[in-house]
């Protein structure tokens, strides 16, 4: 359960059709860990692809932005996973096909880097086509407990 307790989930995208129409950008979210992990889940939509970058955030609304580099991978079967692939400021595009799951994952150090501690993915549409998606983020390794262990002494 370790391992468990060191991450904090937070939903930024919620499932919604048409998910990625035109140009979307996730909540942001507070990288108070190692770093963050953007998991994305399609559904029904078989044509639909966008354009996937990281965001630097300085703050939460955010004022300024910065494209960083991130590592991502790709699961186009269940439980199965491509390899780990870097990716440049400028992105990686999803795949066209339903059923699709992506890792994205940016480093707080790549953040840090900008001096901004916040984060915030984004998709850009490439081919115009409804698809189905959800998008949580997890802060890896937090740095402080979620909650207290116990509050019995």
């Amino acid at each position: 359960m370790q391992s468990v307790s060191k991450r904090h989930a937070i939903p930024v995208l919620y499932p919604v059709a048409d998910a990625l129409a035109g140009t979307v950008t996730t909540d942001v979210v507070e990288v108070m860990g190692e770093g963050v992990l953007f998991e994305i889940t399609k559904g029904v939509g078989a044509t639909g692809t966008s354009t996937i970058t990281v965001l630097s955030c300085d703050d939460v609304t955010p004022t300024t932005t910065a494209a960083v580099a991130f590592m991502y991978r790709v699961s186009t079967t269940p439980d199965t996973w491509g390899d780990w692939t870097q990716a440049t400021t400028a992105g990686f595009a999803l795949s066209a096909g339903s059923n699709q799951m992506y890792q994205v994952y940016v480093n707080a150090q790549a953040l840090a880097a900008n001096n901004y501690g916040y984060a915030q993915l984004s998709a850009v549409e490439v081919v115009n086509s409804p698809v189905a998606a959800g998008i949580n983020a997890y802060i890896e390794r937090l740095r402080y407990a979620d909650s207290p262990e116990s509050l019995i002494d």
